[in-house]
């Protein structure tokens, strides 16, 4: 792996901002099955039932509010001489890659035990994985614009995973296989098990990390209390843990929405395909926005048109393809804001921790984010499973009209809910690009004189 390292926007080149992105596509093509198909699939095809899959989903991900912090304090604290990243991308790959098999290819019927088990192996993999791939993108720059850039670049890529992992079974429907669930997740697991290793290779070969100066050590209590009274980071993972929460109930209810209620049935995989175009189109609207109103504003402004979107999913007529296409556009205009904003703004609190403490903890704090992010998601499987066995919903089955209004309704308000409130959290943000501007001023000159005293004292 090479040493190189870019420290200033002229070297942040497209070429290397898509190596670096690269890795981004087979994650989200793990990730939207994880939300979107895995669930139905375990549940209905291999008859383990809503309530039994729901509670294993929420104990998975709640196994990631233990391994995440670590999986980030390993990734801060044990550089390698290639850097502070990349080896640790590097090592998720082969667990990943057995726990894509176990968990999208299985052989016959499986228990409960089987796919808490792989569930377990799968996440620390892909833990490991995303805290490293985002803190990565944290350092690539200190420029307060440039990381929008990287981590809009990062989100694109994803989307992108996203279109793929859907085009391939919307392809196979059209086959007609004999057992089209099992068919339809197996090709999204043979998607990541042949991109994965190809796209870390191009990208830790390609791409170098910023050298940074080692960190201060501070006694537990200090570095604690530093996380626990940072308001930046408190509002970042509220709004993370309940976007969490709506992101995880449109996803994991989707499919039963688009097939049982909307009765679009083969049409689903298109709906989702053309949500995800709609969301890599807008990107570079939203860097335009966040550029020229701030990340914060833009954050909230997002959160705000979401809520206002997703009330048209209650007036979508049954069976009516067009106006379910016209909906699904308008709601993945803010799709990516979000997610790349959030991550975006986390570089520049983990600056102003820094800024505070002396320590470099962007791993710990990419670490914070996507657990909250996951027990948000957690909590919407689970529960929200759970409520759709309560009203006595039956997925493919007869189900009354009242029965799938309640469908509909748990889809739709507690998303708008936490839309309101996500961007209520933003609107207030107290980290602005003159606050961080000021922030990097102090960081870099402290780097200087690191570097400064580590050459002095080699020389001598």
């Amino acid at each position: 792996m090479s040493r190189s390292a870019s420290t200033d926007r002229t070297e942040l080149t497209r070429s290397k901002l898509f190596a670096f992105a690269l890795p981004a596509a087979p994650i989200a093509a793990m990730g939207l099955p994880l939300a979107v198909h895995l669930p139905p699939f375990y549940a209905g095809s291999l008859g383990l039932g809503l309530s039994v899959v729901g509670g294993i989903f929420l104990l998975a991900r709640f196994w990631d509010v233990f391994t995440d912090p670590v999986l980030g304090i390993l990734s801060d604290r044990f550089p390698s001489r290639w850097g502070r990243r990349r080896h640790w991308i590097v090592a998720a790959v082969p667990i990943m890659l057995v726990a894509v098999v176990m968990v999208f290819l299985p052989v016959g019927d499986v228990s409960g035990a089987y796919l808490l088990f792989w569930l377990f192996v799968l996440y620390v993999g892909w833990t490991l994985l995303t805290l490293s791939h985002m803190s990565w993108g944290a350092e690539l720059t200190p420029d307060y614009h440039d990381r929008s850039r990287v981590h809009g670049a990062r989100e694109m890529a994803l989307i992108l995973g996203m279109v793929a992992v859907l085009a391939i079974p919307a392809l196979i429907e059209f086959t007609g296989p004999d057992d089209l669930p099992r068919a339809r997740v197996a090709s999204m697991g043979w998607f990541v098990l042949i991109l994965l290793p190809l796209s870390v290779f191009w990208a830790v070969t390609r791409v170098g990390e910023r050298p940074t100066p080692p960190p201060q050590r501070i006694p537990m209590r200090e570095a604690v209390g530093a996380l626990v009274e940072s308001r930046p980071l408190r509002a970042v993972l509220a709004a993370d843990l309940v976007s969490g929460v709506a992101n995880g109930l449109v996803s994991s209810m989707f499919l039963f929405l688009a097939e049982d209620v909307l009765g679009l049935g083969r049409v689903s995989s298109l709906l989702l395909l053309v949500y995800f175009i709609s969301g890599v189109s807008f990107i570079p609207l939203m860097l335009y926005f966040a550029r020229r109103f701030g990340k914060h504003v833009t954050a909230a402004g997002s959160a705000l048109f979401n809520a206002m979107t997703l009330p048209l999913i209650l007036f979508v007529p049954e069976g009516n393809v067009a106006f379910a296409l016209f909906v699904w556009v308008c709601l993945g205009v803010n799709m990516a804001a979000g997610p790349f904003l959030f991550r975006s703004i986390m570089a520049d609190v983990a600056d102003h921790d820094t800024v505070r403490t002396g320590q470099q903890r962007t791993g710990l704090f990419y670490a914070l984010l996507t657990s909250t992010s996951k027990v948000g998601a957690a909590v919407a499987i689970g529960g929200g499973y759970l409520a759709l066995d309560l009203i006595g919903f039956a997925p493919g089955g007869v189900n009354t009209p009242a029965v799938l209004d309640g469908l509909r309704a748990v889809y739709v308000w507690p998303a708008v809910a936490i839309s309101l409130m996500v961007a209520v959290v933003f609107w207030y943000f107290p980290l602005d690009e003159e606050a961080q501007r000021e922030n990097r001023r102090i960081l870099e000159a402290r780097r200087r004189a690191a570097l400064e005293d580590a050459s002095e004292a080699a020389g001598g």
